[in-house]
């Protein structure tokens, strides 16, 4: 079953390689033809989470940061009368690991394996190495770029989030500070802000592992993986907004793509249990009581609707299948199941509690091609996970769950939006935008920009995060905004000459 499995998952990692190959670049260079319009970009700050940090592959390194969209956007600013100096808080290594006096407290990045005798890739491993940068020795500032990976909404007007935030914690210019108080101590001429992803994006990554937070306007409340109150949200980013255009010419807002865009949701398929008929019928024969007797009892004491008992029903047959998981939407039974009339085992009753088989609108995140058909005991064959044992619910994003991501994604929109148009500032659809990165790729010169895991180029090994050529898309999508709305001339780069991923067992760049 185990082989099968991969099988299965592991064509997804064998299609090739993308490479860093030069695209038919012509740069012009002749001096005063690129004009910053009404944009004063002598001292452009970029404030955000991860994604403005240039977090890729799982990590925080020094390519990844060199290869931000603010850092490569300052370098297009420089040839339009912009500031040469845009500063970062680089990282010590390309490891990407964090060390707390001595001890790492972040893994490194993720590289992709390779065969040694085909070189072909086998799948992302964690990249070996002791990383060499300490949380408690704090990076020199000020620093032009803002980006604080993990970082939610609220958290860039909380005072003492440094405390919290190691990342933070390197450059704060205090205990009590705040992320966009530092950032606008900066007197920014100009700003671009993304943040709002993470509100919603652990919650997400979590399989719906958390809590929707909606109606309670209590951050302080919120665990990890919650989803932030469009209201919270609403108020925190209001007020980076206004801290922000104080001093700045201009700035440009982005907003929030969809997750259904990001090949963490969209790699591994929903069905992906492959059974001869022979198994197949087996495994039915365990689950026949549960779906003939089981179910319909648990109807008829009005336990269940006869709506879920028919979305609990489990079927196996021969083919690719899809797994059997756990939905803490679904009537938790297990209690019932244990007392009269039917009696069962703790552990047969606490399986079957909230079971369900997963169906096609179902989104099974990308860790879970590391669980999906191993064994949950390895001393008891029949114990195969999406088989035998349910596919856990941290794993899987069902409909509900990605309808609570939805509408809150789409509450943070509009206010990002609103505040955009209120304030004259440019505004970056870049929910539309990635959704065609989804959805056929976009052409550049020489290739095709896509979402497809390894392959297509705009997503690293972590499965969220851009690449560089990911990262200098987003780029230009914020330099043709600022050329629209503020009558500028700055050019694009060719995101051709921009890398992908490292394949390498054990790289140190």
């Amino acid at each position: 079953m185990k082989k099968s499995i991969y099988i299965v998952l592991g064509g997804l990692l064998t299609l090739g390689f993308v490479g860093c190959e030069p695209e038919f670049d012509t740069p012009v260079t002749d001096e005063g033809f690129y004009t910053s319009g009404d944009a004063d970009l002598s001292n452009y700050v970029a404030v955000g989470n991860s994604l403005t940090a240039g977090f890729a592959d799982g990590a925080l390194y020094i390519t990844g940061q060199e290869n931000s969209y603010p850092n490569i956007m300052a370098q297009q600013f420089a040839l339009a009368g912009g500031s040469e100096t845009f500063t970062q808080p680089l990282m010590s290594d390309n490891l990407g690991g964090l060390l707390l006096n001595g001890t790492q407290v972040a893994q490194n990045r993720f590289v992709l394996a390779a065969d040694p005798t085909t070189g072909e890739p086998t799948g992302p491993i964690i990249l070996e190495g002791t990383p060499t940068t300490e949380v408690t020795t704090s990076a020199t500032g000020p620093f032009n770029n803002m980006g604080v990976p993990g970082a939610k909404s609220f958290h860039l007007v909380t005072p003492g989030y440094s405390a919290l935030n190691p990342y933070y914690g390197r450059f704060a210019t205090g205990a009590s500070a705040t992320v966009i108080a530092d950032a606008a101590s900066l007197s920014p001429s100009f700003f671009s802000l993304w943040i709002g992803n993470n509100d919603i994006l652990s919650y997400a990554t979590g399989g719906g592992a958390g809590t929707d937070q909606t109606g309670n306007l209590d951050p302080s409340t919120y665990m990890s993986n919650d989803i932030t109150d469009p209201n919270v949200f609403a108020a925190a980013y209001s007020e980076q907004v206004a801290a922000l255009t104080a001093s700045a010419s201009g700035g440009v807002l982005v907003n929030i793509p969809d997750v259904t865009s990001i090949p963490y949701f969209t790699t591994v398929p929903v069905q992906s249990i492959p059974l001869d008929a022979a198994t197949a019928g087996a495994v039915n024969a365990q689950f026949a009581q549960y779906n003939t007797v089981i179910l319909p009892t648990l109807v008829s004491f009005g336990v269940i609707s006869q709506e879920e008992a028919d979305a609990r029903v489990i079927n196996f047959s021969a083919g690719v299948n899809f797994p059997i998981m756990t939905d803490d939407d679904l009537t938790d039974v297990s209690g019932i199941l244990q007392g009269p009339p039917a009696n069962l085992p703790a552990d047969l009753a606490n399986l079957l509690g909230q079971l369900r088989q997963a169906n096609n609108d179902d989104l099974v995140v990308l860790t879970a091609s590391s669980v999906l058909g191993t064994l949950a005991n390895p001393s008891d064959p029949n114990s195969v996970i999406g088989v035998a044992v349910p596919l856990g619910d941290q794993f899987v994003l069902t409909a509900v769950e990605q309808g609570r991501v939805a509408t809150a994604t789409a509450a943070y929109n509009a206010t990002i939006h609103g505040l955009a148009s209120a304030n004259g500032l440019g505004f970056v659809d870049a929910r539309a935008a990635l959704a065609q990165v989804a959805n056929g790729g976009i052409a550049f010169d020489g290739g095709l920009l896509s979402d497809a895991f390894v392959t297509g180029g705009a997503f690293s090994l972590d499965g969220v995060h851009p690449t560089p050529r990911g990262y200098a898309y987003t780029a230009n999508l914020i330099i043709n905004e600022i050329n629209q709305t503020y009558n500028a001339s700055i050019p694009n780069v060719n995101i051709g000459n921009y890398g992908t991923i490292t394949l390498a067992n054990n790289v140190s760049n």
